[in-house]
């Protein structure tokens, strides 16, 4: 499917499950999402990594709403001379936000599984998106993985010469290890400049040439939408 088509399902999704009263849509849609992951093969450790953080600000959400909100107790608690009240309707506020999380990351993890970071720069281009920002995030994406590779041998070295031994050498090493990263990223996008306009590079950029979209595509994303309208106005 076109990646601006994609964006734009996206878009509208994550604003109908912010929406939403309740859990039944949000539930549906996290469900839907997680299903064409697994349909695309992604492994469950891929998605367990990509869901750790939203977890555990959902947890952290259903603690705080179901502790310290609401009016209707739930479960009283009475340890060390304290009292701890557990609310049933800050419960429910607490599972409703947690489902929401849940369904918006969902909609963005299989839109990244789905889309290549070129095609998705590309759709952005065409909804608009200043082009120096995009040439800019096309151009960190591109050395980001070299800084890394600089940034892991850089390390083994300290690391080799007991760089990370106390406290103190290894605050001093970090420091070391950033500096020199730093010099390293703005060596590079001199080079990079020089390179691009030597080349001819005039702020054109390939990619962001569209193609004209596909009928079926277009017919088949209404009807998704249609159904999944229904759902939400259920």
């Amino acid at each position: 499917m076109d990646g601006r088509i994609k964006i734009i399902m996206t878009l509208i999704f994550l604003m109908m499950v912010i929406s939403y009263q309740g859990f039944f849509f949000p539930l549906v849609m996290c469900g839907l999402c997680l299903l064409f992951c697994f349909r695309m093969g992604i492994p469950f450790r891929t998605l367990l990594l990509r869901f750790s953080e939203p977890l555990f600000i959902m947890a952290m959400i259903l603690v705080i709403k179901t502790f310290f909100t609401g009016e209707e107790p739930l479960l009283v608690i009475h340890k060390l001379g304290r009292t701890v009240v557990a609310y049933q309707d800050g419960l429910l506020q607490g599972l409703m936000i947690a489902a929401r999380i849940g369904a918006a990351v969902s909609l963005v993890a299989l839109l990244s599984f789905s889309t290549s970071f070129t095609e998705f720069l590309g759709a952005l281009s065409w909804l608009k998106i200043p082009k120096g920002f995009i040439e800019i995030t096309l151009f960190t994406y591109r050395y980001l993985f070299t800084l890394i590779e600089d940034a892991l041998v850089i390390y083994q070295a300290q690391k080799n010469r007991l760089g990370y031994s106390t406290m103190r050498r290894g605050l001093r090493s970090f420091g070391v290890l950033a500096g020199a990263l730093t010099l390293k990223g703005f060596d590079q996008s001199q080079i990079t400049t020089q390179a691009m306009v030597q080349r001819g590079y005039n702020g054109h950029l390939p990619l962001l040439r569209h193609q004209a979209f596909r009928s079926l595509e277009i017919v088949g994303s209404l009807v998704f939408l249609l159904i999944m309208g229904t759902l939400w106005v259920c």
